[in-house]
């Protein structure tokens, strides 16, 4: 008898794939203390958590026999995935569940918005009759700007078609045939940003979407526009949002989400063209039945032997291949992930290929992890093992493998390269000692960088003085320097400099050492 543990009030009506295998018993516990979870973890082979549990690397060394976990919802950040993989525990989410709740809840604030009902309500509640004070303005014929045109922002597209709306997208990843199959027109953001009435924002909250609607951008909006973000807080500047809103240039906004939460204390709730909720995008009955169905089915599955299709870490290969391209996986994922930070451009294609005797195994796992390493960072929709290949292919990305037995200079070697709209980039990594990653080659410079925390790639003319005018800008701004690689191809030609710092380096800081005489460019690679 195989038992699943679920916990944080996980809705009970989606565990039925559960209750229909005999040799599966579920038991159900509302939130528990971590030190009581301890004590019982160690008698279950699954376990389902929503938000609430925090599932650590210190509970996991008492799970014994946990096979699999099953998060009720899209985010893990509560759970320890590097502490999971490592004790061979795959971990599943449900990240198709919330989608209509998520795409009809931003279709909900923008008729709020554009009638402005909370502040009517609010007033007839107060004993006031006043229609001459909400006149409102209508969806059809208006131009909605979507960021990000992933499961939610496409779900949001069709909706908006039903209300006659014009539908133009900002999304650096998708290809515009693809948009266009929708019904969608790509445009550049600034594009976007001038010409829509309504903007949403359906984008991952990363470094570079990081206040992407800044001052900034909302000099560039048409006047009157309305902004709605369903999606990730910090992606707007609140600040900026609230200057916008109190001079009239936005005419209304409505947020889900926030910088900080759980917020009650926002400049941004005293104004009456504001409207939010509290994180709801998910909240509804459908929704977090689908998620814990999705889920249940998940480790219904798994424990039955079949593969999952949601799992968001290594997934369940064969013993014998996964002690074989374990090192290989990690070393992949962070090509994928240093390609991600240092591309320029909307991705048309990667071309994968490997050499020496890392050819003599079965490295489409490979390439699939290194899929997810790119894909992951920039997309709003969840990248994993199992279906990177079917979020390349849907994104029109074209994605070639290939093998060559000999190498110079090392015994197994994975390059990278991707070709976008704007040019294309070249990476190379190995292993050093079986279990060592390396970035042996940038664009072709040959160098050794070990790919783990904050880099900054910086292409230069190979001339005296650039590097250290480079070191004196970060000594300025107090960033130490941990070490350092230069790769050149030829003296006095291009050559390429990686700097190891302690600390990531700003955006104004970034600016400056792209300012220096000599420099051609300069990118932060945090891993």
């Amino acid at each position: 008898m195989m038992k699943v543990l679920v916990l944080d009030g996980v809705s009970e009506k989606g565990l039925a794939p559960l209750y229909q295998i005999p040799d599966i018993r579920v038991d159900i516990e509302n939130k528990m203390p971590g030190e009581e979870l301890i004590k019982i973890i160690g008698d279950y082979d699954a376990m389902i958590v929503r938000s609430a549990t925090k599932v650590t690397a210190q509970l996991l060394e008492h799970a014994a026999k946990l096979k699999i976990i099953g998060r009720a919802g899209v985010g893990v950040d509560n759970i320890d995935l590097k502490a999971a993989t490592n004790k061979g525990i795959i971990v599943v989410n449900a990240p198709d569940g919330n989608t209509i709740a998520a795409a009809e809840h931003t279709m909900a604030m923008m008729l709020a918005l554009s009638r402005k009902i909370p502040a009517a309500a609010a007033k007839l509640k107060e004993g006031v009759w006043n229609k001459k004070a909400f006149l409102g303005v209508e969806l059809r014929n208006k131009v909605l700007g979507i960021i990000g045109l992933g499961r939610i922002g496409s779900a949001v597209a069709k909706r908006a078609m039903a209300m006659e709306m014009g539908i133009l997208a900002y999304d650096p990843y998708i290809s515009a045939e693809n948009a266009a199959n929708l019904g969608v027109e790509i445009v550049t953001l600034d594009q976007l940003l001038r010409e829509a009435d309504f903007i949403t924002v359906h984008m991952p909250l990363t470094k570079e979407t990081r206040h992407m609607i800044d001052a900034e951008a909302l000099e560039k909006v048409k006047d009157g526009v309305r902004i709605i973000n369903c999606a990730r807080g910090g992606i707007i500047d609140e600040e900026a949002l609230y200057e916008a809103l109190k001079s009239g240039k936005v005419a209304g906004a409505a947020l889900d989400v926030f910088e900080k939460e759980p917020n009650t204390d926002s400049p941004l709730y005293q104004l009456e063209n504001f409207i939010a909720t509290p994180h709801l995008g998910a909240s509804t009955v459908e929704a977090q039945i689908n998620v814990a169905v999705d889920v249940a089915k998940e480790i219904a599955d798994y424990l039955q032997g079949s593969m999952v299709k949601n799992a968001v870490n290594i997934p369940s290969l064969s013993p014998k291949l996964l002690a074989k391209v374990r090192p290989f996986l990690e070393l992949a994922e962070k090509l994928g992930n240093f390609q991600a930070q240092i591309l320029d451009g909307r991705i048309n294609r990667i071309e994968v290929t490997y050499g020496g005797e890392l050819t003599k195994h079965e490295v489409t796992p490979i390439t699939t992890m290194l899929l997810k390493g790119i894909l992951d960072p920039i997309l709003q929709e969840t990248v994993n093992f199992v279906n990177a290949s079917v979020v390349a292919r849907n994104r029109g990305i074209e994605v070639v493998q290939t093998t060559r037995d000999k190498v110079q200079d090392y015994n197994n070697i994975i390059t990278v390269k991707v070709v976008t709209d704007r040019g294309e980039r070249t990476l190379s990594g190995t292993l050093f000692l079986g279990n060592d990653p390396r970035i042996v080659n940038i664009d072709g410079f040959r160098i050794d960088a070990k790919p783990e925390g904050h880099m900054l790639i910086v292409p230069h003319h190979d001339k005296p003085g650039i590097i250290g005018k480079v070191g004196t800008v970060l000594g300025e701004h107090k960033i130490n320097i941990g070490g350092m690689q230069v790769g050149r191809q030829q003296q006095g030609g291009i050559a390429v400099m990686v700097l190891a710092v302690d600390t990531a380096t700003c955006d104004d800081t970034l600016k400056e050492i792209a300012s220096v005489d000599g420099v051609l460019d300069v990118k932060l690679v945090s891993l």
